[in-house]
């Protein structure tokens, strides 16, 4: 292209280092060009084999055939227009950098791409993988493969549960929400039915095995997963739809220019320079840059602001998402159980309701017992010491706690507890503790010395960003719907705070996907936001499935949009980026477009030349990546432009708190 670089035999190099990159380096493009054509159809892959190939092609000619290839050929720097002698022109730089430029686009494309089966992997490596089996009266450590039904295995307090099964020994909670939703730990006894890959959240118990390997629950949510991606219909690539229209109007017009300087009596060599030229023109370079470089910067911003783009066939869904299902534990809620308000009796001093509580339920490992314990550390500070600790299975715990050399025997749990030592809620009190229950919360009683003397209260805490984050996604024109295998009453309590109408709960993963193909066939395109095991296959089986990152990998692999940073508001941005991108990507398809139908003219005219068709290519790509670059500039909304004191580290994904975040956190969830 420089001519003061044309060394005598200059040609004949370009060929030699030419050659291999359109002959072998674009064959995936002429293989799929060559099935297209028996298909009777035409896609980006046909465009560019045919481009590449005209370009290389008639260069061969000029090169062996015409004038191109005589010692001390030259081509000069000139962009005029004028009538040239095509036997003379090599275009060997635009096949090749047509072939470069499109294969590393795809290059970037594919590493953006997720791993498949990842999500499956995920998902079958969360059960446990060992099992302590009861064989003659003794334990005796198996892998998790050897189990058979019927076999006894023992799971202790903190342990998952190896497979479905059956208790027939002791009692406890078991904390299923991985796999239902529920954000309460179910208190299960002998006869009760437990599933694999939960965790025992209380005491040891033994479970007889009545379902192994494909037929657990887990392995069927597997399957579930797997269907979902397997029938979720991949979006043709926006620049295939392009190349099905324009390859044949490119086609068309270079039969017409060929016959047209035939007919009007132009010569053979003529009329084939023009239509050859036509179809070398018609390719263009910035055509495989277009789709990757907007994806590159759009998913690199997304990632400062926590929001990670797997794909750029997921780009294509944002655009016509018109519902966002949003799952409640983990997504709206912070998905642990947390301290929210501490009602003491008449006369009663709150911290010290709360000391004592939390001293006793400091020695229990049950969810709830953890989160007053934490509630009580974090108001009260250091709790007391406790003596004779009895945990009572279903009911509560009970205990001397010493404060202030004074002992107290201390009863927290259920009314029923209290009421079995004589202490009666007030009038007061079971006012506290309807209500609560009213809005799908727990109520612990607390009791002393004979007296009933206060009400915690416990919930699953809903993220102080929830409301704001709906408002966000209703601005963008998005109907939100709140789906959970939570209770009606406490989802509805949920939903209610923060601002939405529609409500499905009591739903179990299987249902979560019926629940997204029924919006579906209704004609809408839906957006699905969670980040539990239970939600996968719906993230999987949804138009855009979004996963909070503090949420399982299994739920971040079957998912499109990644939110790093668990924020909610995250999802509002994340569709603005992609609609952003999307918009973007189409606007790099039409210039990549404009520059060269703006000289076919010239080349159906016979007026092209080797300079004019770089120019064009060379224009096209630079518009294209400096277009991209403009997605730098895309800001999150106003009132999220901070990451909420959460340090992100990209490299893998993982939400660091920071000091601060950890302390405010700590104020919010004891308040």
């Amino acid at each position: 292209m420089v001519p003061a670089w044309q060394f005598t035999y200059w040609q004949w190099l370009s060929l030699t280092l030419a050659a291999p990159v359109v002959v072998w380096g674009a064959y995936p493009f002429h293989k799929a060009a060559w099935t297209n054509l028996r298909h009777g159809t035409s896609t980006m892959d046909t465009l560019i084999s045919m481009g590449t190939l005209a370009a290389l092609g008639w260069s061969l000619y000029a090169l062996f055939l015409g004038t191109a290839g005589v010692p001390g050929m030259t081509h000069p720097f000139e962009l005029t227009i004028a009538r040239m002698d095509g036997s003379a022109n090599i275009y060997l730089e635009a096949a090749a950098g047509v072939t470069t430029f499109i294969l590393a686009g795809r290059y970037f494309e594919a590493r953006s791409k997720r791993r498949a089966g990842a999500a499956l992997r995920a998902l079958l490596e969360l059960g446990a993988k060992e099992v302590s089996v009861l064989r003659d009266g003794r334990e005796q450590r198996i892998a998790n493969d050897q189990l058979a039904v019927d076999d006894l295995f023992v799971v202790r307090p903190g342990e998952k549960i190896a497979t479905d099964g059956v208790i027939t020994e002791g009692s406890s909670a078991v904390d299923a929400s991985m796999l239902t939703g529920e954000s309460v730990p179910v208190e299960v006894t002998p006869g009760d039915s437990v599933s694999g890959a939960t965790v025992n959240a209380g005491g040891r118990i033994v479970v007889r095995a009545t379902r192994i390997g494909s037929d657990t629950q887990l392995a069927q949510m597997a399957k579930l997963v797997e269907d979902a991606q397997n029938g979720k219909a991949q979006v043709q690539r926006l620049a295939d739809r392009v190349s099905g229209i324009f390859v044949p109007i490119v086609i068309a017009l270079a039969a017409a220019t060929l016959g047209f300087w035939i007919g009007t009596g132009g010569g053979l060599s003529a009329a084939f320079t023009a239509a050859v030229a036509v179809l070398i023109i018609a390719c263009p370079c910035a055509l495989g840059l277009a789709t990757p470089t907007a994806l590159m910067v759009g998913t690199g911003r997304g990632a400062q602001l926590g929001i990670l783009i797997k794909g750029p066939e997921v780009l294509e869904s944002t655009r016509k998402v018109d519902t966002v299902v949003l799952d409640k534990t983990g997504t709206v809620t912070t998905g642990r159980m947390t301290l929210l308000h501490v009602v003491p009796a008449a006369g009663e001093d709150p911290e010290q309701v709360l000391r004592l509580a939390g001293a006793l339920e400091d020695a229990s490992e049950h969810p709830i017992a953890q989160a007053i314990a934490k509630g009580a550390t974090e108001r009260v500070g250091t709790l007391p010491t406790v003596e004779d600790f009895a945990n009572l299975e279903g009911l509560g715990v009970q205990g001397i706690v010493t404060v202030d050399e004074a002992s107290h025997a201390v009863v927290v749990g259920r009314t029923q507890l209290l009421a079995d030592w004589s202490q009666h809620l007030t009038p007061d009190l079971e006012q506290t503790k309807a209500a609560a229950e009213a809005e799908g919360q727990t109520a612990v009683a607390v009791g002393w010395d004979g007296a009933a003397r206060g009400v915690l209260v416990v919930a699953d805490a809903i993220k102080e960003t929830s409301a704001e984050a709906i408002r966000q996604l209703r601005g963008l024109g998005l109907t939100p719907v709140l789906l959970t295998g939570d209770n009606e009453t406490v989802a509805r309590s949920v939903a209610a705070q923060v601002g939405i109408d529609e409500v499905i709960a009591d739903v179990m993963p299987a249902d979560k996907v019926d629940v997204i193909k029924r919006l579906q066939n209704e004609g809408k395109t839906v957006a699905m936001v969670g980040d539990g095991v239970n939600d996968a296959a719906a993230l999987a089986q949804a138009d855009l499935g979004l996963a909070m990152g503090t949420g399982t990998d299994v739920a971040i692999e079957a998912s499109d949009l990644t939110l790093v940073r668990g924020d909610l508001r995250a999802a509002a941005d994340a569709i603005r980026l992609s609609r952003k991108t999307l918009s973007t990507i189409k606007g790099n398809l039409f210039w990549a477009f404009a520059y060269n139908v703006a000289a076919l003219p010239l080349a159906a005219a016979g007026l092209l030349n080797p300079m004019l068709a770089g120019a064009a290519m060379a224009f096209s790509s630079v518009f294209v990546v400096s277009n991209s670059l403009r997605l730098r500039r895309f800001k999150a909304l106003a009132s999220n432009q901070t990451d909420g004191g959460t340090g992100v580290d990209y490299r893998t994904g993982v939400t660091q708190p920071t000091e601060e975040a950890v302390l405010a956190d700590s104020s919010a969830s004891s308040g």
